[in-house]
């Protein structure tokens, strides 16, 4: 049972995640959507850290088993929960009689470069605590900023999803959305470890 905990961590992780995007453009604020995507990642961090490390994103996941950090099995059940927990939003909006988020989608160049750069820049932040660059205290800091500024720069080419999971969970579906973070995520990673590997 105690084997399960990580990816019951990133499944709900996700789903918070996907909820607090999903309520944010259901539900304007002043407060922008990037914003309150790098605030929740950041609180996910310190709550969900300690038992899966909060990725909560498929490409992060990626990305950190390209580079050995993850084993492929662990890798591959944490994609499968962070996409079960994104995909069940919709269901439990509906039931509290909120119409879930349809934040449809395309395909461009343009929208690829943002969603790779966006994820990539993410995976930079979480790689940094990751090879324990940024640790304890400011993990949280650092990875929910990485995403705040991956996502408000994507968010200048499309949708600022930077996240395949909750795109599902936004039901902004399209190659680009699905494919371009994972091709962000896994040069950024690889760059990352020569960087560090390089000093």
């Amino acid at each position: 049972m105690q084997n399960l905990r990580p990816y019951a961590a990133e499944l709900l992780g996700t789903f918070l995640l996907t909820l607090a995007v999903s309520l944010s453009i259901v539900l304007p604020s002043v407060i922008p959507t990037p914003a309150i995507a790098g605030l929740t990642l950041m609180i996910l961090v310190y709550v969900l850290g300690p038992v899966s490390g909060a990725q909560v994103n498929p490409a992060v996941t990626v990305g950190l088993w390209c580079v050995g950090k993850m084993k492929a099995k662990t890798a591959l059940g944490y994609v499968v929960a962070q996409v079960i927990g994104a995909f069940l939003v919709a269901p439990f909006l509906t039931l509290l009689q909120i119409v879930p988020v349809d934040a449809g989608a395309s395909d461009s160049l343009a929208i690829g470069v943002g969603e790779a750069l966006g994820a990539g820049l993410l995976v930079a932040g979480v790689c940094s605590v990751v090879y324990g660059k940024a640790s304890g205290g400011q993990s949280g800091v650092t990875v929910g900023g990485s995403l705040f500024l991956g996502a408000t720069i994507a968010s200048a080419f499309g949708n600022g999803i930077v996240n395949p999971a909750v795109a599902i969970g936004l039901r902004s579906i399209s190659l680009t959305y699905l494919l371009a973070p994972f091709v962000g995520a896994l040069i950024f990673a690889e760059l990352y470890r020569w960087l560090v590997k390089a000093k």
